[in-house]
């Protein structure tokens, strides 16, 4: 803590001080809450997309022993570029997924099994659904960043800054009164001395 000098101008620069952390405290916290809110929703997003992706899995194990033969989906659909874009979440710049697009290479009908077109569908779906959760998962990484730095502002306000500014305003105002006291009773026997010399 940092020695305080016991001035009338101090208490005016501690007050002000004071006045500024107690009015910037709640958008602290009021951030501090849309973060937690916002992280919430992500992981709930994200655990959707999960059940999203198993439900696609499960609906395949029909399908599983089409694939017994070895079949290179790679040389009919991968992904070409995801297209992010950036959001802006409680002043957290995120990135937002805009599009995934694929390359995909239309088999021949002739040379490969009928339900190719239907696996290259489900493929895509899946790599979507992967893609969507990285990206969330990115955005969280990026809101627990900033929720924690936050936090940490938030506690310092509270914990540190308030009491301490609260404390040095009680002690200049003690320290000040002590010298209105003294000064007063020195008034007074100056006072009554040139009295009695008179």
């Amino acid at each position: 803590m940092a020695k305080i000098k016991l001035t009338k101008n101090e208490l005016k620069a501690q007050r002000d001080a004071l006045q500024r952390f107690v009015r910037y405290l709640p958008t602290l916290q009021l951030k501090k809450q849309q973060l937690q809110m916002e992280v919430r929703q992500l992981t709930a997003r994200i655990e959707e997309k999960r059940i999203e992706e198993e439900n696609v899995l499960n609906n395949l194990r029909s399908w599983l022993k089409l694939f017994s033969e070895p079949f290179d989906f790679e040389s009919y659909v991968r992904i070409k570029r995801i297209q992010l874009d950036q959001g802006n979440i409680a002043g957290v710049a995120i990135p937002v997924l805009d599009d995934v697009l694929f390359e995909t290479k239309v088999p021949d009908l002739y040379a490969t099994a009928a339900w190719v077109d239907t696996g290259i569908e489900v493929l895509e779906h899946l790599m979507r659904l992967r893609v969507e959760r990285l990206v969330m998962k990115e955005q969280i990484v990026c809101l627990k960043e900033e929720l924690r730095v936050t936090n940490q502002r938030v506690n310092l306000f509270e914990k540190v800054k308030i009491p301490e500014g609260k404390e040095n305003i009680r002690k200049i105002r003690v320290f000040l009164g002590d010298q209105e006291t003294a000064a007063v009773a020195r008034a007074k026997i100056a006072k009554s001395k040139t009295v009695a010399k008179r």
